[in-house]
């Protein structure tokens, strides 16, 4: 087996403090990647570093809510200080429950600003970037509860408006990276034994675990993509 595509590339992993994000960054890294961790806590952020050296990998971590537009341009500067960033991946999410008619508009747009909103400015500030580098590969993290015709729970809207939303960014972004060598890939997962999970409703039984999702993750930046730019890969529980 050859060597991986993530081997000494430089790789953005937002939402890497903690569930799928901190798996993925872990998973990313022991791929040869070197990794620029972002997440709005230092403290779990430093966490996820530390563990990743303890295991022989590079990571750095850069505090961002990827919601605010000038903390993404930071992040972004501070990667291209170690080389282009060729991969990304949007792993920073929020969750918020209440019943539709007791959403406030801090919550909605809390929610709609950090799930999709931070992954649009996280794609469009990469695209230049990959563009120079003549390659990138992305990968969003949409859920089960943003594809259609699957099951809804009640407190859930706007949560999963946003995660609906990341689908149709993910078809957008693959067709205007078509021609400059960037891929982009979405994938929903359904249960993951996250606290995510846990307060979107305590009584599911998780089916996946963050490190399964890091490592598919991975095989889709080192084996599905670019073949499969443009596609929302659907994971339903494997137990």
């Amino acid at each position: 087996m050859g060597e991986s595509w993530l081997a000494g590339k430089v790789a953005i992993v937002t939402g890497a403090g903690g569930g799928i994000g901190r798996a993925t960054a872990m998973a990313v890294a022991a791929e040869g990647a070197t990794v620029v961790l972002a997440a709005r806590r230092a403290g779990p952020l430093s966490e996820t570093a530390e563990r990743i050296a303890r295991n022989g990998g590079l990571a750095e971590p850069v505090p961002c809510d990827v919601s605010r537009e000038e903390q993404v341009e930071r992040l972004f500067e501070h990667a291209e200080r170690i080389g282009e960033p060729v991969a990304l991946v949007c792993a920073a999410g929020v969750l918020f429950k209440a019943p539709v008619d007791r959403t406030t508009f801090e919550e909605w747009s809390g929610t709609i600003g950090v799930n999709l909103t931070g992954a649009f400015l996280c794609i469009r500030r990469a695209f230049p970037a990959m563009r120079r580098a003549g390659e990138g590969r992305i990968v969003l993290i949409s859920s089960l509860s943003g594809v259609y015709a699957t099951e809804k729970f009640p407190g859930l809207t706007a949560y999963n408006a946003s995660k609906s939303g990341l689908v149709g960014l993910a078809e957008g972004a693959a067709a205007d990276g078509r021609d400059s060598g960037i891929a982009v890939a979405c994938i929903s997962p359904g249960a993951v034994d996250t606290e995510m999970l846990r307060a979107a409703n305590p009584d599911l039984r998780p089916g996946l675990g963050p490190d399964d999702v890091g490592r598919l993750i991975v095989s889709i930046l080192n084996d599905l993509l670019p073949e499969a730019s443009g596609a929302n890969i659907p994971l339903f529980s494997n137990r």
